[in-house]
C-alpha cells in the first residue's frame, strides 16, 4: 500500500505552522558523519561514523534563537577493515563502552547569509568538550514526493582527540606523529519538518526502487498534494 498521498494530505494541514518556527529532524537516510585526520603527517585519511539522528528546534525569525541536538552513532568505516577493527576498540572509540557522540548547542551566531556559527557540547567517549561548528543551511526545497519543505545542512568542526582520550600513538623520527591528533568533523544532512518524518521514511523506500516506479510515486505526491 502506497502511504504517500495520504501522508501528503496530513502534511497539508499542519505545514502553515512552520511559516516562522516548528521542529524539524534529520533524515537519517540522507545524512553522514565523517572524521579526516592526517597520516605519518602526509595523507589524509577520511571515514564515516554510523546513523545520524537530530533535532532542531527552527524559530524562522530569529534563528539565533533556534536549538540543535544531534545523535551519531559511533560505527567507524575507514575501507579497511583492520584498521577499522584498531578504530572501534579501546586505542580510540571504544564503541562497545561508548556507542554514541552526542552535540548539544548552546548559542547561535549569523556567519552571513544562511551561515551560522553553532557553540555546544560534544561529547565522546564520555568527555564533554565545548566546540563551534560552522554551518551551512540551503533555503527550502520540496520534497517531490512528500511535498513538504526540506533543507540542507553541513556542519565542520575541528578538535584534537587527545581531549576525549583517543590518545594511541607511534613514535616516529623528528617528533613527527603518525596518527594526527587534529580530527576534522562534518555532519551533512537534509532536514524536514517532524509532522512530514513518517512521509519522509516512505519516500526514501521510493527512492529505491526503478525509475518508473519511482516517477509514479513523485506524481502520485503531485496528485493529492493541494491546490493552491
Amino acid at each position: 500500500m502506497n502511504l504517500i498521498p495520504k501522508a501528503v494530505a496530513a502534511i497539508a494541514v499542519v505545514l502553515p505552522s512552520f511559516a516562522f518556527a516548528g521542529t524539524w529532524v534529520v533524515d537519517p537516510a540522507h545524512a553522514q558523519a565523517k572524521f579526516t585526520v592526517k597520516h605519518m603527517m602526509v595523507m589524509d585519511v577520511t571515514g564515516t561514523l554510523g546513523k545520524v539522528n537530530g533535532t532542531i528546534e527552527m524559530d524562522e525569525k530569529d534563528m539565533t534563537k533556534s536549538t540543535v541536538e544531534i545523535s551519531i552513532d559511533v560505527d567507524p568505516n575507514t575501507q579497511e577493515a583492520k584498521r577499522d577493527a584498531h578504530l572501534k576498540g579501546p586505542d580510540f572509540f571504544d564503541v562497545e563502552k561508548f556507542p554514541k557522540a552526542t552535540f548539544k548547542s548552546k548559542k547561535i551566531a549569523k556567519a552571513g547569509k544562511d551561515k551560522f556559527k553553532v557553540t555546544g557540547d560534544l561529547t565522546l567517549r564520555d568527555v564533554t568538550k565545548e566546540v563551534v561548528v560552522d554551518v551551512t543551511m540551503t533555503p527550502e526545497y520540496t520534497h517531490p514526493f512528500t511535498k513538504a519543505p526540506v533543507r540542507a545542512v553541513v556542519g565542520t568542526t575541528k578538535i584534537n582527540r587527545l581531549d576525549y582520550g583517543l590518545k594511541w600513538q607511534v613514535p616516529m623520527a623528528n617528533n613527527a606523529l603518525f596518527v594526527g591528533n587534529d580530527v576534522k568533523i562534518e555532519v551533512s544532512a537534509e532536514i524536514g519538518p517532524k509532522q512530514a518524518e513518517a512521509a519522509q521514511q516512505e519516500a526514501a523506500k521510493e527512492e529505491t526502487k526503478p525509475a518508473a516506479e519511482a516517477a509514479k510515486a513523485a506524481d502520485a505526491g503531485v496528485k493529492s498534494a493541494p491546490k493552491k
